[in-house]
């Protein structure tokens, strides 16, 4: 299995640019198979989480778990992603988290691409560990697994500003990505705001030309009749005559038409109601999306005309709207006691030839931060500094009571800044300040950072970072995180403290016997000071199992427990010895501390392939003279994303080249090393095949023969195509080593051809990547690709 997935890794890395270019008339592609594990990043498991802020960190509220979307990998890195703007939600915008969600949820939304562009900021820094404690004024993040994992710490400025600059939303910092309120209501279609014509109509309905009304009588004389409004305003009965009816209210027309059949009939009973109702033409003019006139439903009102409209344009006031009738203003609308009170009082129904106008925007001032409906607002009349807060729905749970700042422009020649607590509500003391035109109000969130801690760690349940109080001591910390492991110290555990001195930081160690402090004993039992640090040891050299994995041709496989310094020979030793059936010539060892230095080797090298041909992609691009070589541009660059996408695919195995003898011989060879935790080691059965893959003719296994060379296998498969790279066919061994020419001139290259191979080996013939041309360009391909060799399991082997 081992052997198969390192021969079709290479030939899938080679396969991503073979068939397009395939000289022979025979292309060929080969699926590697999904490789299996992740990438762990090291020291940090075993990694307890801090339960006192239910978070992973600690409790300086360096809060939220950063979170990745995941995105294609390739060498086009995305832009920063901007999120639309949670700020200033009006009617019919969908937002996402508020600043409270993220604050309780302690998560970021962000990319790979904002990730990358958060650790290059000053001031912050990123650790493979957590950082306990951390220095005052410092916050620290946890990455998530999918983005490498490991910590983000920086002061709280640093981190608000890095946010910033990557695009990533926090309640850390104030934004001031905020709109205009309101205006976004008329970006719902028109068809939500349409008037239902098909509801009872009032008594108060105004009757005019195109109306239709339904009179029924009976009694003495039955009749129904339906007459439209003509357009002098009148209809026409039999036996009563014309009657004027446009200009009068429903319950108007009625009695109007009661009285005038009573003329002429006793005893008769009518019923008037309407059928369809009439359209009317009205105007929308002023600083409006779409002015105009239009033809609108006789209960129409102005917020109806409006939406018709497309609503007020941004210059538009939104709380002077003016219904003009007969060239009179009839009612004077505002908006926001329609949108922040609900109040529909002075939407009055429109009549024909009224006229909509909308007068340009008022004063505007923005505030921005933790208010529940940051956005832009029209004033009207003085407004004071508690009139904004509470238009804008009030402070949020997360604000900072002690300050608001007024960014103002003063007299038309400069800005300046002012500071002032909050106003309390009811009280018009000196914070309430009015405001003027183009003020910008930013309410800021509380430190996200807690002074008032004491740190635990160790050989206790819950290790982490807890809440100071007066009179705390080293039993209630101990209660508090859960109580001691069974494999704790109890005799003596460490207590860092720091002074704070004109001169510096003082530290001092106090050591504490655990038992003695836990049965009350006052000088072990200390009273804490904020930032103690208390360190619970193990007992020593304490580690509960140590396991390694033997699998394959031993007597006894499974996982077994070793002791610190055990040998391979003992563990082979313990499983029975090797069957009759092992072939120990392909016995294949792998190391955990191995695997994560390979991982990390790989990921640092092929992030420098990456920005290498991320740069030569930017270059060639602009420099292209014509659309049709932008577009050949454009294709190479997804042939390099592709190819880099399939290099990240490879996962580092860990393998160690071993050699296994006879348990009596390996038991004094070099190769007999110490195991370590985590370790495994598998040993396969004889196979009986050679394989032969790559640019040949006809790619196979073959029976192996004691007698043929590498030349002979070659041969059998067709020989090499004309794309065979001949002078680098190498050798894949089953213990997971290769053999090539490197370091070596043209004997080694007959030397190979002619030598004999053992069962399992297989013969890999590469393709000359030189003919394609943007490959030639990439100086450290070939020792990328060598590296991914080695995270794959090869180890290659000069000689």
């Amino acid at each position: 299995m081992i052997l198969s997935f390192i021969v079709t890794f290479f030939l899938v890395i080679f396969s991503l640019f073979l068939p397009s270019f395939a000289a022979d008339g025979i292309p060929y592609s080969m699926q590697g198979p999904g490789v299996p594990g992740t990438l762990g990043m090291p020291g940090m498991q075993g990694i307890s989480p801090l339960p006192s802020i239910q978070s992973p960190f600690d409790g300086q509220r360096g809060k939220n778990i950063i979170t990745e979307e995941k995105g294609e990998s390739g060498i086009e890195r995305p832009p920063a992603v901007k999120y639309p703007s949670d700020k200033g939600h009006q009617p019919g915008y969908t937002a996402g988290p508020s600043d409270f969600e993220r604050y309780l949820s302690q998560k970021l939304d962000i990319t790979a691409a904002q990730f990358e562009i958060l650790k290059s900021q000053p001031g912050i820094k990123y650790s493979i560990t957590p950082v306990i404690p951390l220095p005052p004024g410092h916050a620290m993040f946890y990455i998530s697994h999918e983005l490498g994992g490991g910590f983000i710490v920086g002061t709280a400025e640093a981190l608000s500003n890095g946010f910033k600059a990557a695009g990533i939303k926090s309640p850390l910092y104030v934004s001031t990505e905020i709109k205009q309120f309101g205006y976004n209501l008329f970006d719902q279609p028109p068809s939500t705001f349409e008037p239902v014509d098909n509801v009872p109509v009032g008594p108060d309905y105004m009757l005019g030309p195109g109306d239709e009304v339904r009179i029924a009588i009976w009694g003495k004389v039955n009749a129904e009749y339906r007459y439209n409004i003509d357009k002098d305003g009148n209809i026409n009965l039999p036996t009563v005559g014309v009657l004027p009816l446009a200009g009068l209210t429903l319950q108007e027309g009625k009695s109007l038409i009661e009285k005038e059949f009573s003329r002429y009939y006793t005893d008769l009973k009518i019923n008037v109601s309407l059928g369809s109702l009439r359209s009317m033409r009205v105007f929308v003019v002023g600083n409006v999306n779409k002015p105009g006139s239009y033809t609108l439903s006789s209960f129409s009102t102005i917020i109806n005309a409006l939406f018709a409209a497309g609503g007020p344009a941004k210059v538009g006031s939104m709380r002077d709207i003016q219904l003009k009738r007969n060239g009179k203003t009839v009612v004077s609308l505002d908006l926001y006691d329609f949108l922040l009170q609900g109040d529909k009082t002075k939407d009055v129904r429109l009549m024909p030839e009224d006229v909509v106008f909308i007068p340009p925007v008022g004063v505007l001032v923005g505030i921005a931060g933790n208010v529940k409906v940051p956005a832009i607002y029209e004033l009207k009349g003085e407004t004071r500094l508690l009139d904004l807060i509470n238009m804008a729905g009030g402070t949020n749970s997360i604000t900072f009571k002690n300050r608001a700042q007024i960014l103002r422009i003063e007299d038309g020649k400069e800005q300046v800044l002012l500071e002032i607590g909050l106003p309390e509500a009811g009280k018009d003391g000196g914070n309430n300040v009015p405001l003027k035109d183009g003020d910008l109000v930013k309410i800021f969130p509380v430190s996200q950072i807690v002074e008032k801690v004491v740190h635990i760690t160790g050989a206790v349940k819950l290790p982490g970072t807890y809440g100071f109080r007066d009179g705390m001591t080293v039993k209630d910390i101990l209660t508090y995180s859960g109580g001691l492991l069974r494999y704790a110290n109890r005799e003596e555990a460490e207590l860092t403290r720091v002074y704070i001195l004109p001169e510096g930081p003082k530290t001092e160690r106090i050591n504490v016997s655990l038992q003695k402090a836990i049965d009350g004993d006052p000088k072990h039992d200390i009273r804490l000071k904020e930032d103690d640090y208390i360190f619970i040891r193990t007992v020593p050299e304490w580690e509960l199992y140590r396991t390694v994995v033997l699998s394959g041709e031993v007597k006894f496989p499974g996982t077994y427990t070793i002791n610190k310094g055990e040998t391979m020979s003992s563990l082979i030793e313990r499983s029975g010895g090797y069957t009759d059936k092992a072939y120990l010539k392909g016995a294949v060892f792998t190391r955990e501390s191995v695997r994560a230095l390979q991982q990390i080797q790989l990921d640092e090298s092929i992030s420098r392939l990456e920005q290498e041909m991320l740069s030569q992609s930017a270059r060639t691009i602009e420099t292209a003279l014509s659309p049709e070589e932008a577009q050949q541009q454009k294709a190479v660059v997804e042939q390099r994303k592709n190819l880099i996408a399939k290099m990240r695919a490879a996962k580092a195995k860990g393998a160690v080249s071993i050699k296994l003898e006879d348990i009596k011989k390996f038991t004094n060879s070099p190769y007999n090393i110490p195991l370590e935790d985590g370790d495994t080691l598998y040993i396969p059965e004889r196979p009986h095949q050679v394989q032969v893959m790559g640019a040949v003719y006809n790619p196979t296994a073959f029976v192996y023969n004691p007698d043929w060379t590498v030349s002979s296998y070659v041969k059998k498969a067709g020989g090499l195509t004309r794309n065979a790279e001949d002078d680098d066919i190498y050798i894949l061994k089953m213990d997971g080593t290769a053999i090539s020419k490197r370091d070596w001139g043209g004997l080694f290259n007959y030397r190979l051809r002619y030598s004999t191979l053992d069962p399992g080996d297989t013969i890999v013939v590469p393709e000359k990547i030189e003919r394609i041309v943007w490959l030639r360009e990439i100086k450290d391909l070939t020792q990328i690709l060598y590296q991914i060799a080695v995270t794959a399991g090869v180890l290659i082997l000069a000689f």
